[in-house]
């Protein structure tokens, strides 16, 4: 279940920053890639199994990622999702119009290093994680969860071995009226695992 705060925490330093709301057909061209991909992959049978599904609550994905310098296979887990207020959006954002009837979505994805060489400048495995409300993409907020409560900076990850994990946040606007809010985690060119969490 999401946590409801009466205050993320996020918003004090977010709402100082410049920030961009990107529009929510933001990933337009990369599920164009990944439905090219998955035909592709239907029609000649790839040896390796098929990824993506539905997980409960508190169970784990594992994919891979093509990394510097290297494949490595991650375990991946949708803690929770953080659900702010309207206001809190509307502070968070440099035009609050567009954000009028909507909240800050917070999900908190732990990835863990499985298998593969070990990474010295970063990594890119939240990139495939997106939020989704009621089936439809939520709009991603740039530069919002550095400093939220529980969250690592990915960037900021320098060194990262084998066995060692790591708490990455994704921070989207979704209708505060959602039924349900979805964690989705897919490697490039798979179908995205995904985590429910009911709201209310």
């Amino acid at each position: 279940m999401p946590h409801h705060q009466t205050a993320l925490r996020l918003v004090a330093s977010v709402a100082v920053l410049a920030l961009t709301l990107t529009a929510c057909g933001g990933g337009d061209d990369t599920a164009d890639a990944k439905s090219t991909g998955t035909a592709q992959a239907k029609a000649s049978p790839s040896p390796e199994p098929t990824s993506g599904g539905e997980l409960a609550v508190g169970e784990s994905a594992t994919g891979k990622v093509a990394e510097d310098p290297g494949e490595v296979t991650y375990e991946v887990l949708a803690q929770k999702v953080d659900l702010g207020t309207e206001a809190e959006a509307a502070k968070a954002v440099s035009e609050p119009d567009k954000v009028k009837g909507k909240v800050l979505a917070v999900a908190h994805v732990k990835y863990t290093h499985k298998s593969g060489p070990a990474l010295t400048e970063g990594s890119d495995v939240h990139d495939g994680t997106t939020v989704f409300a009621d089936g439809q993409r939520g709009s991603v907020l740039i530069g919002a969860t550095e400093d939220a409560t529980g969250c690592e900076d990915p960037y900021d990850v320098d060194s990262w071995k084998q066995g060692e994990s790591h708490v990455f946040c994704e921070t989207y606007v979704i209708p505060a009226n959602a039924k349900s809010v979805e964690v989705h985690w897919a490697e490039e060119d798979g179908e995205p695992f995904v985590w429910k969490f009911p709201n209310g």
